[in-house]
């Protein structure tokens, strides 16, 4: 059988795609290399011949995650700086973001689990909090922000709280419920909306 000269950075993707998906289900803690390998369609004895360790393999999930995350919308200069900032504030406290397993931004999903990662992951998740940060303050000093920085510090702590706390919430109206109010209250805040 042939093998296409790619095929091992394709399997390599695959592995990654279904560890990152487990790692939204379960944790980076709860991770199961077996259960990775086999959902990938693999043996676990392929593992090592894409990853020298299991801290090495955490390490290129996260990197997927952050590679896959939403962060992309804020970069497109197709959109005024206003029209981005409300599309990504939209879209991150949306039902469809809270609920999906496939991709969205992995920092809800880290930042429980950050302390006991290892140093160098905690430092990629810290990273990716700072990108989203620096991101957001670029598009609130176009708009005129004087404290854009510190605005949108503080943004990216009100997104991913209100996302954690709405996926934690059993009940689906009173997790709707959360991620609408804060998505009002940020834009308003903003001046991109004006509060019901």
């Amino acid at each position: 059988m042939r093998y296409r000269p790619d095929q091992k950075q394709v399997t390599r993707d695959r592995v990654l795609k279904t560890a990152a998906r487990q790692v939204r289900e379960r944790g980076p803690a709860r991770m199961a290399l077996a259960r990775v390998m086999a959902d990938a369609g693999l043996t676990h004895g392929g593992f090592y011949a894409h990853f020298p360790s299991k801290d090495a393999f955490l390490r290129a999930t996260v990197e997927r995650m952050f590679d896959d995350s939403p962060f992309s919308a804020l970069r497109d200069q197709s959109q005024s700086p206003a029209e981005s900032v409300a599309n990504f504030v939209d879209f991150y406290l949306s039902p469809a973001h809270r609920d999906t397993r496939e991709g969205g931004c992995p920092l809800p999903f880290l930042v429980a689990d950050a302390p006991r990662l290892p140093q160098d992951i905690r430092e990629r998740v810290a990273e990716g909090a700072s990108a989203l940060s620096g991101y957001l303050a670029r598009h609130l000093e176009a708009l005129g922000y004087a404290d854009a920085e510190d605005e949108a510090s503080s943004c990216v702590a009100e997104i991913i709280g209100a996302m954690v706390l709405a996926r934690a919430e059993p009940d689906r109206l009173r997790s709707d419920a959360i991620l609408a109010r804060s998505r009002s209250a940020i834009l308003h805040r903003l001046t991109l909306q004006t509060c019901p």
